[in-house]
């Protein structure tokens, strides 16, 4: 038996029970030689060590995890008690080998063996940057961003956290941007503190508090479980009270690598520096450059990694942001806006922030639903990703601030928006034809969204622009009614014929007859095998 891979009897008896106290499911059965995980799961690999001194920042813990050539380098953390952990997300079927280092004995020279299993059938690895602009999960299965926003949910009571939960299961979105910091500026804000010590300002900050960071995680790993990425914000501007937003560059760092050694296998995290990182007069441009390295380096998956803005974009270009999070405080969102960001960074956009539908007095939190719902079809078919929350007052708090249900009209709607891109191309929806139709998305020759927002006509002349294609190919046509959510049939293929260059119409001259209502869209998708080659994106105006 190996028995470094187990808890101090005395350790772990006193740990279980401090976790039952305060409400946090037991702390998971060591791992030892022939266990074994899913593809992606997560393998957590339990030790005991010193407890004296501190063993934050004086005991160093990694693990070399092996199949093969392929080798993994894992940073251990210290879970309170004299329990020191390490947590690896494999990302190959098979056997693996590890082996520990460390500055102390009895946490170095440690090793063993597990086994990969495949991976369960909801289970597909973290979503990466695919195809330039949008994103695929590891196993090549498309992952459609349709996020919400709910800041500090997990600084609820049981009840109330359970509830967003059994709400977010029930909802069409696929993302949850969250606070990892409380955002209220007293102490009935805080369920626990992150740090040890006498609060509000006397935090000894070289000491974390285990118990928050395994609460954290335990609601990472439910949201996990009901397919719900977690976009952990790291930092944000929004209390003085706490003094979380200004500790100095050191606190910063260590607090950062503690969080990501904590959860970085969870396969569903994703990294957001900051919540309108501008408005954090405590940190420089340079700061965030530091801390996006410091998160690059410790994370050995490569997890996602965005910042949001306040009213100043950060520099999207630097290869340490894989995707463009941004706040857009114009009056609307519209497709040409949208296309100009994408044109610009090269990268997925998710417009994270477009105002929130709901009641309250501040001018970002009182959309109209239509208007919500106008801004993510916008999005879509420029190519992007738009988000979504609401600040109507629930039973518990709005559900921007702290979750709960949702109230608003839009969940429906993009629900129903979500059910549209799920028969959409797997590779995403691009924009078709910047300049001629700057309403219009898919895949050139085989797939078109034609979205006419508020604009209300009784008919749409059938004209498919900038792509390779020949006479005579038909295409099948639905006209969507958005808001209404529903899809109604038009009679008949329609059968292309080419008008101009790149430029083809029904060979009959027929228009799609609309209803006369704003939020129409129009459907187009090509009967038979698929087309020639589309025109590339970078094609100049015929």
């Amino acid at each position: 038996m190996n028995s470094h891979l187990f808890f101090h009897p005395l350790r772990g008896i006193v740990a279980l029970f401090v976790g039952l106290a305060l409400g946090l499911p037991a702390t998971a059965a060591p791992a030892a030689t022939g266990a074994s995980v899913e593809q992606w799961g997560v393998f957590e690999l339990t030790l005991a060590g010193p407890a004296s001194g501190n063993p934050f920042t004086e005991v160093e813990l990694t693990a070399r995890f092996t199949q093969g050539a392929h080798t993994v380098p894992v940073t251990g953390f210290y879970d309170g008690d004299g329990v020191y952990k390490i947590r690896f997300m494999p990302d190959a079927t098979g056997e693996w080998h590890y082996e520990t280092a460390s500055n102390q004995a009895e946490l170095g020279g440690k090793s063993g063996s597990f086994t990969v299993t495949p991976p369960a059938k909801d289970n597909h690895g973290p979503v990466r940057v695919a195809r330039t602009f949008h994103f695929d999960y590891a196993d090549g299965t498309p992952y459609r961003e349709l996020g919400t926003t709910c800041y500090a949910w997990t600084q609820r009571p049981d009840a109330d956290e359970e509830l967003t939960l059994k709400t977010l299961a029930a909802s069409p979105f696929n993302k949850i941007r969250m606070c990892v910091f409380p955002t209220g500026r007293g102490p009935r804000s805080m369920r626990y503190p992150p740090f040890e010590g006498p609060m509000p300002r006397g935090w000894d900050k070289t000491r974390f508090n285990p118990v928050f960071f395994r609460h954290l995680e335990q609601r990472v790993g439910q949201l996990r479980d009901i397919g719900v990425e977690a976009d952990l914000i790291v930092f944000h501007p929004y209390e003085t009270y706490w003094g979380f937003n200004s500790m100095d560059a050191a606190s910063d760092d260590r607090y950062v690598r503690y969080l990501v050694a904590r959860l970085a296998a969870y396969r569903n995290v994703w990294w957001s520096l900051s919540n309108e990182y501008d408005f954090n007069r405590a940190k420089k441009e340079s700061d965030w450059d530091r801390l996006f390295q410091v998160v690059q380096a410790a994370d050995p998956y490569g997890h996602l990694r965005s910042i949001h803005n306040g009213t100043m974009i950060y520099n999207q270009t630097h290869p340490w942001v894989t995707h463009a999070s941004i706040q857009n405080g114009a009056a609307v969102l519209d497709s040409e806006r949208a296309l100009l960001y994408r044109d610009v960074y090269r990268k997925p956009i998710v417009f994270d922030e477009v105002k929130y539908e709901g009641n309250n007095a501040a001018r970002w939190g009182q959309l109209k639903p239509e208007e919500l719902v106008l801004r993510f079809w916008e999005g879509t078919i420029a190519g992007t990703y738009v988000g979504h929350s609401e600040t109507y007052r629930g039973a518990i708090g709005a559900w921007l601030s702290v979750g709960g249900e949702l109230k608003g009209e839009s969940v429906a709607r993009l629900a129903f928006l979500k059910k549209i891109l799920a028969d959409s191309p797997p590779e995403g929806i691009d924009p078709i034809d910047k300049w001629q139709d700057r309403h219009t998305g898919g895949k050139a020759g085989e797939y078109y969204l034609v979205y006419l927002g508020e604009q209300a006509p009784t008919a749409w002349p059938f004209v498919l622009y900038k792509t390779a294609l020949a006479d005579g190919l038909k295409f099948n046509v639905d006209v969507i009614d958005t808001w209404a959510m529903t899809i109604t049939p038009v009679e008949g293929p329609f059968e292309i014929k080419k008008r101009d260059n790149y430029v083809f119409a029904d060979k009959d001259g027929r228009s799609v007859s609309l209803p006369g209502k704003p939020y129409q869209a129009i459907r187009i998708r090509r009967i038979g095998p698929p087309a020639a080659n589309p025109i590339p994106e970078t094609q100049t105006e015929p």
